[in-house]
């Protein structure tokens, strides 16, 4: 089913505040500012930040 358009749009990074996009495989919710990925559980994202994968580079996803 994935995430919601209108979900996405609604939502922000909760670190910094601000704006994610959904990954390439739509199994992120990444924070190209922050460098974080917030995975998506049963189609709900996990929006904490100690949870949070740091990465890098956001490029690749």
């Amino acid at each position: 089913m994935g995430i919601n358009k209108e979900l996405l749009d609604i939502l922000a990074c909760p670190k910094c505040k601000g704006d994610i996009r959904l990954s390439k495989d739509e199994k992120w919710i990444v924070c190209d500012n922050c460098k974080l990925l917030y995975e998506i559980k049963e189609d709900i994202p996990v929006m904490l930040i100690d949870e949070a994968k740091e990465v890098v580079n956001t490029d690749e996803y």
